[in-house]
């Protein structure tokens, strides 16, 4: 069963003419995933000519908002298209205090159900279980609670028919350098990891608790990925072709994350 991610946006805080802020859809087992969703998220998607009619799960990794701003607009529309399907948002607590009021205010009339389920960002534990695969919080490092997932899929008897091995997708942004996540990652499948800054602003990443390229590879390593995605780039930084050329040194099956674009996992 094929795994699929689609990039609908890469970037920092600050937005760009060439990347949105975080936000990415991940296709896996029969499912569709929103992992974040930065301003402007629902505009990318209707761009790329994408069908939400699976998207019924939202995973925010955190209270900042590069990652949540376009989550209000995006219930917004779902109600103008008449969406009946519950959403499910995975979150910080706070998301649902906040997000509660401007739902009754300005989508009082959406004919669907919402339904928060608060996440605590410190700990590892299964959030999403199903027959298929399990969702897990991974604990990271940065100046407010925050968590990244992992997509774990269940064996089935295909996998012992063939020989096939499950597949593990984890999502870790944003993050300072945290070598500590081997013990929930290690051996995944593909890691995607945020490399804001290169090593020329170490300064920066140390301060604002964010990773550079090299040790977003140096995590890869680590944790044995057999792959390596990395995004969240910082606006200063025009050329992106640095955070690779970084990345590659150490870990050499690297790939930058690219706007609008769709990769094939498995």
């Amino acid at each position: 069963m094929t795994s699929r991610l689609t990039i609908l946006g890469c970037g920092s805080a600050l937005p760009t003419v060439i990347n949105n802020p975080s936000a990415q859809i991940l296709e896996m087992c029969d499912k569709c995933f929103l992992i974040d969703c930065g301003e402007g998220t629902q505009n990318t998607i209707r761009k790329m000519g994408l069908h939400t009619n699976r998207l019924y799960s939202v995973f925010i990794s955190h209270l900042h908002g590069d990652h949540c701003f376009g989550l209000l607009g995006l219930i917004s529309t779902f109600g103008m298209l008449h969406r009946t399907q519950d959403l499910h948002i995975y979150a910080h607590q706070d998301l649902e205090k906040m997000l509660k009021p401007l739902i009754q205010y300005f989508c009082r009339d959406i004919t669907f159900s919402i339904i928060f389920h608060n996440i605590n960002p410190r700990r590892s534990e299964v959030i999403f279980d199903d027959r298929t695969l399990t969702v897990k919080t991974i604990p990271l490092r940065h100046t407010v609670p925050t968590c990244g997932f992992l997509f774990e899929e269940k064996p089935r008897r295909r996998h012992i028919e063939t020989g096939e091995k499950p597949f593990s997708y984890a999502y870790c942004s944003d993050t300072g350098y945290k070598p500590s996540i081997v013990k929930w990652v290690d051996g995944v499948d593909v890691l995607y990891h945020e490399a804001t800054y290169t090593d020329e602003y170490r300064a920066s990443a140390d301060k604002y608790q964010h990773c550079t390229a090299s040790q977003a590879a140096k995590i890869a390593q680590k944790v044995n990925a057999k792959k390596l995605i990395i995004g969240h780039f910082s606006a200063r930084i025009l050329d992106q072709s640095v955070f690779l050329n970084e990345a590659n040194a150490i870990f050499p099956n690297t790939i930058l994350a690219e706007e609008s674009k769709i990769y094939e996992l498995s």
